[in-house]
This record gives C-alpha cells, sequence and structure tokens, in this order.
C-alpha cells in the first residue's frame, strides 16, 4: 500500500508534464510568446525606419523628375530666337541630362533600400556606377560648353561668327559629349577598374581605393578631367564677366568718343543677353558647388583615410543638383528677368532724380 501511494505522485508529475511538453508542441508560441512579440516589436520598427529612410530618395527622385520635366517644356515653347541660340541648346541638353540621370539612378536606390539586395549582384552594381560616373562627368562638360559659347560669343566675336556656332553646332557638341562620355566611363565594365557597393549599401562606384595600378590611374584621370572642368568653368565664367565690366567702364567714361563701344555695350547689355550671363553663373555655380566634393573624394580615397561617411555625404550632395538646376530655367526664364529688369531700372530712376532723398534714405 505504502509504494503505491508514494508513487502516485511521480505518475501525477510525469503526466503533467508529458502533458505540458504537448501542449508546447502544438502551440509553439505559448512557450516562445516573448520571442515572438519581440520580434514582432523588432520588425515594426525596422518596417518604420525603412518607410522614414525611402521618403528621402522618393521625393528627391520626385523632384528632380517633376522639376527637369518642367524646365523642358519651358525651354521647348520658347520664343524661336532662343531656340535657335547655341546657349539655349546646350541649356536644355543639360536639362535632359539632369531628367535622365535622375530616372535611370533614382530607382536604384529606392530599389536597393526595399530590398537590400539590388546592388548586391555585379552586373547591377557596375551599371549604377557608370550611370553616376557618366551624369557627373556629362554636367560639368556640359557647363563647361556653355561657359565656354560665352566667352566666345562677348571676348572673340569674330571667331564666334567665323564657326558658325549656332543650334546645328551645338547639337553636334552635344552629342560629341554624349559619345566621348559613355566610352570612357565603359572602361570600368570593361575591366580598367571595378566597381562594388560602397558601405552604406545604398549606391556604387569605382573602387577607389584599391591599390592596383591601372584602378588608380583611372580614379586619378577621372578626378583629373573632373577638376580641369571644374577650374577650366570658373576661369572662363570670370573672363565674362570681367570683360562686361571693362566695357561698361570704357563706355561710362568715353560716351561721346567711343559711339562704338556704346552701341556694343548697349547690345550686350540686353535683357537676352543679361539673362543668359545670370543663367550661367547661377547654374555654374550650383552645379560646381554640388559636384566638387565628390572630386575632392575621388583623389582623397587615393592619398588620405578611409571615410564612408564623406563619401556618403559627397554623393548625396551631388544627387541635389539635378534638383536645383531646373528651377534656375524657370525662375531666370524671360518674361520674369525682364520683370525684375523693369523693377531694377524704375527704382535706379528714382534714385537718380531723388538722391537728396536716397542720402537721407
Amino acid at each position: 500500500m505504502h509504494p503505491q501511494i508514494y508513487n502516485r505522485p511521480k505518475e501525477m508529475s510525469l503526466i503533467n508534464s508529458s502533458l505540458w511538453a504537448y501542449l508546447a508542441m502544438e502551440t509553439p508560441n505559448f512557450t516562445h510568446g516573448s520571442i515572438s512579440m519581440n520580434e514582432t516589436v523588432i520588425q515594426k520598427s525596422q518596417l518604420h525606419t525603412v518607410d522614414t529612410t525611402i521618403a528621402l530618395p522618393i521625393f528627391m527622385f520626385a523632384g528632380g523628375a517633376i522639376g527637369n520635366l518642367i524646365a523642358i517644356i519651358v525651354l521647348s515653347v520658347s520664343r524661336q530666337e532662343r531656340k535657335s541660340s547655341a546657349f539655349y541648346t546646350l541649356v536644355c541638353g543639360l536639362a535632359v541630362t539632369d531628367f535622365l540621370g535622375t530616372c535611370l539612378a533614382s530607382p536604384f536606390t529606392i530599389a536597393n533600400y526595399l530590398g537590400q539586395n539590388v546592388l548586391k549582384y555585379q552586373h547591377v552594381c557596375e551599371f549604377d556606377s557608370f550611370l553616376l560616373l557618366f551624369f557627373s562627368l556629362t554636367g560639368l562638360s556640359i557647363i563647361f560648353a556653355m561657359a565656354a559659347e560665352r566667352y566666345l560669343a562677348i571676348c572673340w566675336p569674330y571667331t564666334y561668327e567665323r564657326w558658325g556656332v549656332d543650334r546645328r553646332f551645338a547639337q553636334k557638341f552635344l552629342l560629341f559629349i554624349y559619345t566621348s562620355h559613355i566610352f570612357f566611363c565603359c572602361l570600368p565594365m570593361m575591366g580598367m577598374a571595378s566597381s562594388k557597393p560602397q558601405q552604406s549599401g545604398t549606391w556604387c562606384f569605382i573602387d577607389w581605393r584599391t591599390e592596383e595600378s591601372v584602378s588608380s590611374a583611372y580614379s586619378v584621370l577621372y578626378g583629373v578631367i573632373s577638376l580641369l572642368l571644374i577650374l577650366g568653368t570658373i576661369m572662363l565664367n570670370v573672363s565674362v564677366c570681367g570683360t562686361l565690366m571693362m566695357m561698361r567702364q570704357r563706355t561710362v567714361k568715353r560716351p561721346n568718343t567711343r559711339g562704338s563701344v556704346r552701341d556694343r555695350w548697349r547690345a550686350l547689355s540686353s535683357a537676352a543677353e543679361t539673362q543668359m550671363i545670370s543663367v550661367l553663373v547661377t547654374t555654374s555655380a550650383v552645379v560646381l558647388a554640388c559636384s566638387a566634393p565628390l572630386v575632392v573624394r575621388v583623389f582623397a580615397n587615393l592619398m588620405l583615410k578611409k571615410d564612408s561617411e564623406a563619401d556618403l555625404a559627397a554623393i548625396r550632395i551631388a544627387s541635389v543638383n539635378p534638383i536645383l538646376d531646373p528651377w534656375i530655367y524657370i525662375l531666370l526664364r524671360r518674361s520674369l528677368f525682364r520683370r525684375l529688369l523693369s523693377l531694377s531700372r524704375k527704382s535706379s530712376s528714382i534714385r537718380s532724380s531723388s538722391p537728396l532723398e536716397y542720402v537721407l534714405s
């Protein structure tokens, strides 16, 4: 009797343990409930983080695409004399370049935020690197061509006329820029350099920290060409602005004896010419400010220590350029610019007619 009574609790414990084991097997969330709740919270936080981070590239994509599309439409519906000019042909080419760069490169970034594995495929990474190389260098080349066109038109007008710089000439030059830059930026895919995802995992670029001589030579060549385009654009813009200021000073000092200079200055200081210079200087400032950090990082990665945060900041600044460029063409269009000039002339005439009030104010 006693052994049977003594063994009964053991039997009950065995039954209870087997029952608990059965429940655990049938309902895994019962035993791992706290873990599944933690996983759910982590997944929700990750989804919230993805939604927050993906909003920025979507906004930049929409801003760049819509802005450049509006700019292309504004330039297309302009007057015939503007359409036929070489300068506005280059401006339209820059708008088309920014539009294509936004529409082709941004989807890779957005898809990578969603999938996290898009840029791990080598062919996709190489194509994304090609897009960044091509559109960055092409934008610098077009802005340099715009500065060179204004330099020839103002400083060397006879050469400008002899070369026949018109719309067709600008179109041929744009075709040359596209063709040569496609070939140059395809060299990494041909084996001259390697492309890889950067540390953030959201963009691909050439391996600018490699120790291979050929790859390093390509990085140096890309940086040198970009730097020469930046310096050349600055020098041409300074020369154009300096020439216009010198011509104006000559006209003011000798208005009676130098009638030809005065007439030429009036022609150059017209609303159309002033608008071209304003568009050129403003666009150059935006393009150079957005492109310079990436060029600096090309040389810094070859000579200094690794700094992934600076690389990411440089590519983000460069991606802002296609968003800002089109609004320069839109805001500085002919009708708005004429209104601003008329307002400035009215204010200057009022000040000159009442110098006492101007001094007291």
